[in-house]
């Protein structure tokens, strides 16, 4: 009995092809996401990749644009549950270090930086400055563009080498994240403060 696939309409499979993209990086790392792999991933040829995405380099800014898309959603939930009082400051943190470690934003950012492909950061750079400017200043006129600014760049320090700098310091893996958490839980808690005033 043969198995009868099912044709894939062109944004089927591009989705396929980011899901699988996605899988790479997270499991392999990025140097896994090659459009040889992805392909037989999800049983498509080179050249079909090669008409959906035109490059390497068009594939990873398709991941990258993924990536953004699912996790400024994540954060933006969280910072407006925070404001609201219905969740602790401490979930924006973990949803920012784990976009940028578990859902490897991180790692993605890293290897376009090194291979060249700056451009195709610019979904993620994008999307928050849309997020900070959706957002607007935060309780007191607490200046979100420098909470994000030192939030995003401890959460990409650490997805980079967090565990190793946390070996070598004799600390717990969760370190940089603690730290992360207090100085917003300490943020809030001052402009807090002065709203009350």
């Amino acid at each position: 009995m043969s198995i009868v696939r099912a044709r894939l309409s062109p944004e089927e499979s591009r989705s396929a092809a980011l899901e699988a993209a996605r899988t790479l990086l997270i499991e392999a790392g990025p140097q896994a996401v090659t459009l040889k792999a992805v392909a037989a991933k999800i049983g498509k040829t080179h050249a079909n990749l090669l008409h959906h995405f035109g490059s390497a380099a068009g594939l990873q800014t398709e991941l990258a644009r993924l990536i953004e898309t699912r996790v400024t959603a994540g954060i933006a939930e969280a910072v407006q549950r925070a404001r609201q009082g219905e969740a602790d400051p401490r979930e924006v943190v973990d949803r920012v270090f784990d976009a940028f470690d578990r859902e490897g934003a991180g790692a993605l950012a890293a290897w376009m930086i090194l291979s060249g492909n700056r451009d195709a950061l610019d979904p993620i750079l994008e999307s928050i400055h849309a997020l900070v400017h959706q957002l607007g200043p935060g309780p007191g006129d607490r200046p979100v563009h420098e909470t994000t600014l030192w939030l995003v760049l401890a959460a990409l320090g650490d997805s980079l080498l967090g565990e190793a700098m946390a070996r070598a310091l004799a600390l717990p893996r969760e370190a940089a994240r603690e730290v992360a958490r207090q100085q917003l839980v300490a943020a809030h808690g001052q402009a807090s403060g002065k709203a009350g005033a």
